[in-house]
């Protein structure tokens, strides 16, 4: 973690303004940018191995609570109702229109997706790209479209992952890694994936 990095971390823990800041010349990854809003205490609360697209959209953090392992691509997570306010001033009223939003253990959220007010998601979920999400979402299921729906289980979806790795030329290698990402060991894979898809190593720069 280079010193840039930490300064301007240490700029957006202690100030929302400089989030901005971090994520231009910090380049925090998902999981950094994750701990530097739980450090902060931006929700509810947050577990562990927690991971955070850095141009995700959060509304209402107080209201948001993460379990263990949620993974958030760039997406959309609102805990507030705006719509609210247009009616507030239409009908000269005063009304609220909030909900908690809770991910339990071990749920994901694609690109694009929309997270409403009033939802729970998982344990064990997934939630697809584009889908918005307007109701529970039960432990185990796999969820897509508008408004989302379940279209499959997650164990389902792991045992084809499963025999899908079993024919990867690469599988040696993922299994080695201590960890999502291995610089050492980036550059073999990168190549056996290469000639796996398209038959040949990637061509050099010219």
């Amino acid at each position: 973690m280079s010193l840039r990095h930490r300064f301007f971390r240490w700029l957006a823990v202690r100030n929302p303004r400089f989030e901005g800041l971090f994520r231009r010349f910090g380049r925090p990854s998902g999981r950094q940018w994750a701990e530097m809003k739980k450090e902060r205490g931006d929700f509810y609360s947050m577990g562990d191995f927690c991971s955070i697209n850095p141009f995700s959209t959060i509304e209402g953090g107080p209201l948001i609570k993460f379990g263990n392992n949620v993974r958030l691509a760039e997406c959309y997570v609102g805990a507030h109702d705006g719509s609210v306010n247009m009616i507030n001033r239409a009908y000269g009223l005063n009304l609220d229109n909030v909900g908690k939003i809770e991910f339990r253990d071990n749920v994901f959220v694609g690109f694009g997706a929309i997270i409403l007010p009033g939802v729970t998601i998982g344990p064990n979920a997934i939630v697809s790209v584009g889908s918005v999400v307007r109701s529970d979402v039960a432990e185990g299921d796999v969820v897509s479209g508008v408004p989302a729906k379940r279209v499959g289980r997650l164990d389902m979806t792991v045992a084809m992952l499963k025999a899908k790795n079993e024919k990867f030329p690469w599988k040696h290698l993922i299994e080695k890694r201590a960890s999502e990402y291995d610089a050492a060991l980036e550059p073999e894979l990168q190549r056996l994936r290469s000639i796996f898809f398209y038959g040949s190593e990637k061509p050099p720069r010219k």
